[in-house]
C-alpha cells in the first residue's frame, strides 16, 4: 500500500501520567487494510506484530524524516508503512520512557490503527526499534524494555 495513505497523529506526548498514542490514519481503499492486517480470519493482536521506525539519510536537520512500520512478528512482512517526522517518533519514544517510569504496566505507548477516521485496531506495545538510514539500531532513540538482549 501507498505510504501517502497514512498520517500520523502523536497524542500525550508531554505528560508521564498518560500512555502515549500514536494514531495511524488510513484514508486508501476500501477493505486493502483490513486484508493485510487479518491472518485466519482475524486482526493481528498486539503479540503478533513489532514496530520500527527507519530515518532517511542520518536524520539531521537536512532530512529529518523517516519511515514507521508495522510488521507481522511471524513473517516479517510489513503491514503498513508510513512516512513520519522523526520529531514525532523521537517524542513518542521519550514520553513512553516517562510513563514507564510512574506506570504499573509493561506496554508503554499504544498505537490506535484507524480507517476513514473509525479505529480499526490498538496496539498496546513496549518496543519500538529505530534504525539509521543505513540500517543500523539506534538503541539511545529506541524504546527498549529492561532485560531485553537485541
Amino acid at each position: 500500500m501507498r505510504r501517502d495513505y497514512f498520517t500520523l497523529t502523536v497524542d500525550d506526548a508531554g505528560g508521564s501520567d498518560d500512555r502515549p498514542v500514536a494514531t495511524v490514519g488510513y484514508e486508501g481503499p476500501g477493505g486493502r487494510l483490513e486484508t493485510r492486517m487479518t491472518k485466519g480470519g482475524t486482526l493481528l493482536d498486539d503479540s503478533e506484530v513489532d514496530v520500527g521506525y527507519r530515518l532517511r539519510g542520518d536524520g539531521g536537520e537536512d532530512d529529518p524524516d523517516g519511515v514507521l512500520a508495522v510488521a507481522d512478528r511471524v513473517t516479517g512482512e510489513y503491514l503498513l508503512e508510513l512516512n513520519a517526522p522523526s520529531a514525532d517518533v523521537f517524542d513518542l519514544v521519550e514520553a513512553a520512557r516517562e510513563f514507564g517510569q510512574t506506570a504499573d504496566a509493561e506496554e508503554r505507548y499504544r498505537i490506535v490503527v484507524e480507517r476513514d477516521g473509525e479505529e480499526l485496531i490498538t496496539y498496546d506495545k513496549s518496543t519500538l526499534l529505530v534504525y539509521d538510514g543505513d540500517g543500523e539500531l539506534l538503541r539511545s532513540r529506541s524504546l527498549i524494555p529492561s532485560g531485553v538482549e537485541l
